[in-house]
């Protein structure tokens, strides 16, 4: 699978990628209106952060207890139920007087429910698509990802502009039922990849499988904590520039595109598996130049040069689909996405913490060193792992394979 034309001639390709980009959208709207709603009422930087991205710290939760549905439970049921979840949600959310603690409460149970939904969506993307082609069609969603939060960020500030957060969350709302309308609609019925009954028990030893290989477990790592550290910075644009914040975020949201478009599409794989570490550095370094509190124009360019490199996480997703069973594929990369977005929550509240006793500028720069430093060390880590000698594998589809270069097996080279 050479093109991206090559992507939506595949049957079920177009709908899960236009149900997958409406919930985008919905969720960007919705996490701009709530993070302006809170940071009005209380002009917290660190309740601002969390409401935005408090979502994600249920997924720990959901990790270690939900995780084995991902692989069985039917795909199409489910992200109908998943994406109805959150119009319901939203709505409750938008509720006028709703006390500041039941919001916070519906925004933990979503971010459980999110838990799941990684791990069916991306699951069924890899058993849609052929092998070679997961990475160019997460490459796709990456984009549209990225293209989404611009449109959506944008929108969300007009509209607050000239409504009220509350009224924008009604705009997620109807967008939430899209989403589940077409999932419905254009997804085909599919049984469970594997079988079994979904339970705590099995999460957890499929967790344990997934985590006892080290080049798989440093993948991991590296997933989600310079990318979750990182995050912590965008989670203080409201409180850094309450009224430019739409633009920090779609700036970033643009950089995010063109990193998943050159690394989706243009970069050859010799070249793109030397990058994965690269990306990684620039993804942390433009923030430190938040240290000087610079003006809007140049903290947009920033932001947007430095979200670039997201890009990361497609190398390092290809290379983890290379070390993972294909029966396991929907947990593995739904392990992917609960700790990925678990560490962004826990990175916001830090790094909201840090803004309410320094300032939204000197928490940003310290959350960037920290992914560097984090980065260079889990570098290091791969390199040893890449002298040792050949044979290592777990057992489990996993070969002996260099975390930072992608094995050469089965078409991913």
């Amino acid at each position: 699978m050479r093109s991206y034309s090559d992507l939506f001639r595949t049957r079920e390709f177009t709908p899960l990628f236009l149900s997958s980009s409406l919930h985008s959208a919905a969720s960007t709207i919705g996490a701009l209106a709530i993070g302006t709603l809170v940071f009005r009422a209380t002009e917290s930087p660190l309740l601002s952060a969390v409401s935005m991205f408090g979502p994600q710290l249920a997924q720990v939760v959901g990790a270690t207890t939900l995780l084995s549905a991902a692989d069985r439970l039917p795909p199409r049921s489910t992200m109908t139920g998943i994406a109805l979840s959150f119009a319901v949600g939203t709505a409750v959310m938008a509720t006028p007087g709703l006390p500041l603690w039941a919001l916070f409460a519906v925004i933990a149970l979503l971010g459980l429910i999110s838990s799941l939904g990684g791990g069916v969506r991306w699951g069924l993307l890899n058993e849609i698509l052929s092998k070679d082609g997961y990475l160019l069609g997460r490459s796709v969603f990456n984009m549209a990802n990225g293209l989404t939060q611009i449109a959506g960020f944008a929108t969300g500030g007009a509209l607050m502009a000239v409504l009220s957060p509350r009224a924008t969350l009604a705009v997620a709302v109807a967008l939430y039922v899209a989403a589940a309308l077409v999932t419905r609609l254009g997804l085909t019925r599919r049984p469970p990849r594997a079988e079994g009954r979904p339970s705590v028990a099995q999460t957890w030893r499929t967790n344990a499988l997934l985590w006892s290989s080290p080049p798989r477990r440093t993948t991991y790592l590296l997933l989600w904590i310079p990318n979750g550290l990182v995050v912590g910075c965008e989670s203080l644009y409201v409180s850094y520039a309450p009224d430019r914040a739409g633009l920090l975020f779609a700036c970033g949201a643009f950089g995010m595109f063109v990193g998943d478009v050159t690394t989706g599409r243009f970069l050859p794989p010799p070249v793109r598996r030397r990058l994965g570490i690269p990306f990684l550095l620039l993804l942390a370094g433009p923030y430190l130049l938040f240290a000087l509190r610079p003006g809007t124009a140049i903290a947009a360019a920033c932001v947007a040069l430095a979200s670039v490199g997201f890009g990361a996480s497609l190398i390092q997703q290809e290379r983890l689909m290379a070390l993972t069973p294909e029966k396991l594929s929907g947990h593995a990369l739904g392990l992917h996405s609960s700790g990925m977005l678990t560490m962004q929550g826990v990175s916001a509240a830090l790094a909201g913490s840090v803004a309410q006793l320094t300032s939204p500028g000197t928490a940003m720069t310290l959350m960037a060193a920290t992914s560097l430093a984090v980065t260079a060390t889990l570098s290091a880590a791969g390199k040893r792992q890449e002298r040792r000698p050949a044979g290592g594998g777990d057992g489990e589809g996993g070969a002996a394979v260099g975390v930072l270069g992608v094995p050469d097996v089965d078409g991913v080279r």
